[in-house]
Parts: structure tokens; C-alpha cells; sequence
């Protein structure tokens, strides 16, 4: 069998890619050349991307074949490929999602939650670190009890990187989440409409000796710069900590909102000695703040500022 010489292109290499990860073990099994960028003379190029707003002009060649949610929700590893297992620690035991949230592409392109492997299926057998992709890790409960499981067995520390639903939190799944070793629990925050079960199991993991928890807040979507600051200030009360994620999709947003709003909103929450130590109005009176100081109210900005 003739050697073949492949480029592997991850566009946001910052980020581990799995596909690519595949692509890679897949050809080095067979006795390939594989490198980390494409060369002229590459027999075969793979090109992933899991954004769509990352820049691309020029980098691939015409001949790759390219995939990932920044280019289609269609295209699929080959199933050879698809079923190498790399064994890196990190990647998912579930794919997709029982919720069909606007906002996010995971239903449309992996349909409802099922169950695709285990821990140990990702796990290097050295590694006490597992990093976790699934994007409702509770969505199948029996499947994360057993994850939980094989976690304790080994004395695994997981990452549910992708964040848990809070929804979905009871006291048993919160007992199975502290039955293990883990990585700060992260959450989201998406809609204002949420903060009944978000003030719910926020009670309910400080009541577990859980306080503080990362949660995502979701802006530029479908909120106003109200909504935001509610939620917000609402998680800055409970002595959480808070991330913003401005939404960057190719569906337009269903609010349009001043980009410098959104600018501001990113820049205050997540400088987290920031958010924990000042207020917003306190970030846009800030001397190093000037350019963001007509987002206060018309009204109150001459007595706030004196």
C-alpha cells in the first residue's frame, strides 16, 4: 500500500479538535505521513472548523476536505474514521440534546440525546483528567450515574466542559456530581424567563456546600441591555460567577443591540475582579471607561458622575 502524506487544518487551534484528532490516529494507523499544516504537496488535507465567523480567506486549499459546524451542519467523518478511538481524554459519551434551544445548533445537527460511549472510551488509562464534550451531560441520567461510576472506580476528575443543565439538577444528580472528583461546575443563564429555576438551583447547590458556581450568561441574542444587567446583578447577589458569551451565529439576532453595549457588558463581567468589586454604573464611570459612559441612563448620569 503506497504512504500518503496528510495535512491536518484546525482553523481555531486553540482548541482541540476531535474529528481532526480521528483524522489523525485513523492515517497514522496506517502508516501515513500526517502533519500539523498543509503543504503543497499534501495527497490529502483535512479541514475543520467549529466557528462560523473564523476568518478562513486563504488558508485552505482547494482540495481539502473540510467540515465542522463553521462550515455545515451535514457533513460527517467517514465511519471508519468516525469509529477510531483516540483515547486523548477528552470527547463525548452523548451526543446531542433533548432541548431545541433558538439559539444553539445541536438539535439540528445531531438530533436528540443518545448515548455514543463511556468514560473509559476516551480515557488513556494514565491521565486523571477527563474532559467531557456532551452537551446535556444530565440529559440521560442512567448514562451519567454510569459515567460517575467508572470516574470513581479510577479516581477520574471530570471537566463537563460544555456545562451542566441546570434544569435538570435534583438532589440525586447532585449527589452523583459530588460523588466524583470535579472541575467548577459551570451552568447557563440564558433568558431572563429563567430565574425561578436558576434562584432554585442556585438554593439548592449552596444547601449541597456548593457557593459559587461559573455561569454563562448568553447576550446579543434575544435580550435588551435590562435583561442582561437583571441577570447579572442577579448572579452577582448570589456571590456567583458570571460569563458572558455574546451570541456570533449566522441566524440573525432576534434583538438587534449597539455593539458597544455588548463590548461593555464582556469587558465589566468577565474581569471578574471587576464584576465581583464594582457595580455596573461604578465599570462606566470609570476614568479608563469614558467611551462607555453614555450607556447610563440620561437621567442619572450627571448625579452618578458627581
Amino acid at each position: 500500500m503506497t504512504m500518503k502524506k496528510i495535512g491536518i487544518l484546525n482553523l481555531e487551534p486553540k482548541y482541540k479538535n476531535l474529528a481532526l484528532e480521528k483524522c489523525r490516529l485513523y492515517h497514522t494507523n496506517k502508516g501515513d505521513i500526517v502533519n500539523d499544516c498543509f503543504i503543497a504537496d499534501c495527497d490529502l488535507v483535512y479541514c475543520s472548523s467549529i466557528f462560523d465567523f473564523t476568518k478562513r480567506d486563504g488558508l485552505i486549499p482547494p482540495t481539502a476536505i473540510c467540515g465542522g459546524t463553521g462550515f455545515d451542519l451535514i457533513t460527517k467523518l467517514p465511519p471508519e474514521i468516525e469509529a477510531t478511538e483516540p483515547h486523548l481524554n477528552f470527547g463525548y459519551t452523548t451526543r446531542g440534546c433533548f432541548r431545541n434551544c433558538p439559539f444553539c445548533v445541536v438539535r439540528l445537527k445531531e438530533g436528540y440525546i443518545y448515548a455514543v460511549g463511556d468514560i473509559l472510551m476516551l480515557w488513556d488509562g494514565k491521565s486523571p483528567d477527563i474532559v467531557l464534550l456532551d452537551n446535556n451531560p444530565l440529559g440521560l441520567m442512567e448514562h451519567f450515574a454510569m459515567n460517575c461510576g467508572q470516574a470513581r472506580q479510577y479516581n477520574l476528575r471530570l471537566d463537563w466542559n460544555q456545562g451542566l443543565d441546570h434544569r435538570c439538577l435534583t438532589p440525586e444528580s447532585l449527589d452523583l456530581i459530588q460523588s466524583v472528583r470535579h472541575h467548577e461546575l459551570r451552568f447557563a443563564f440564558d433568558h431572563r424567563s429563567l430565574i425561578n429555576s436558576v434562584d432554585k438551583s442556585i438554593t439548592l447547590l449552596q444547601s449541597k456546600g456548593i457557593n459559587r458556581c461559573n455561569w454563562y450568561v448568553l447576550i446579543g441574542f434575544d435580550s435588551t441591555l435590562e435583561d442582561d444587567l437583571f441577570r447579572l446583578n442577579y448572579l452577582r447577589d448570589r456571590n456567583q460567577i458570571a460569563y458572558v458569551q455574546r451570541f456570533k451565529g449566522k441566524q440573525k439576532p432576534k434583538i438587534e443591540r449597539p455593539e458597544i453595549e455588548l463590548i461593555a457588558l464582556a469587558r465589566w463581567v468577565n474581569q471578574h475582579h471587576l464584576y465581583r468589586g464594582m457595580t455596573w454604573e461604578q465599570f462606566l464611570q470609570h476614568p479608563d471607561n469614558k467611551r462607555y459612559l453614555p450607556l447610563l441612563k440620561q437621567e442619572t448620569a450627571g448625579a452618578l458622575i458627581e
